[in-house]
């Protein structure tokens, strides 16, 4: 009787050993995963909202990057998942653009710093003219740049480098 007295006893300190460590471990696991899920929560906020970009300087770049046209002027580019509008004004004279974002990813680790924005949209002139784009907007080492490329016009791509890039108020 006293060898299963002493294997039951064995079998007891093990079994509360091994709790002792779980509870241990699935501490951490759970701390783990409310920072990830918190992380995940401040990311997606700016993803849904809508978000404005500001540049005061635009380059035209050809089909390899290389710097073609620079122009001082002031631009603004607002959007959300649905809907996208581009105001520029060079020399005192505004234009305006507005569209719609036909496709949407967005990724940052980092809210306006760190990630990445790519949309495809349609942009409207007020003359009618429209044209398809596709946005590229990223931030990484502590600048955020938008590229946008329109395939019809592969050697024309316009980089801004952003002046402010934030939640837009409604």
């Amino acid at each position: 009787m006293s060898f299963y007295r002493t294997m039951y006893c064995i079998v007891q300190y093990k079994t509360h050993n091994l709790v002792k460590k779980l509870k241990k471990y699935m501490r951490s696991i759970l701390i783990t995963c409310l920072l990830l899920a918190a992380g995940s929560t401040i990311t997606m906020a700016q993803c849904d909202k809508k978000v404005s970009f500001s540049s005061s300087k635009t380059q035209h770049l050809d089909e390899s990057g290389g710097l073609k046209q620079a122009d001082d002027e002031q631009t603004v580019v607002e959007f959300n998942k649905t809907d996208i509008s581009v105001s520029i004004n060079h020399d005192g004279q505004d234009e305006k653009m507005t569209g719609s974002v036909k496709s949407y990813v967005c990724d940052w680790t980092v809210p306006f710093k760190t990630g990445k924005t790519t949309m495809n949209v349609t942009l409207k002139k007020d003359d009618g003219d429209s044209r398809d784009f596709t946005l590229t907007i990223e931030g990484k080492d502590g600048a955020i740049t938008l590229l946008a490329e329109n395939k019809d016009h592969p050697d024309d791509k316009i980089k801004l480098e952003s002046v402010k890039f934030e939640e837009k108020n409604q």
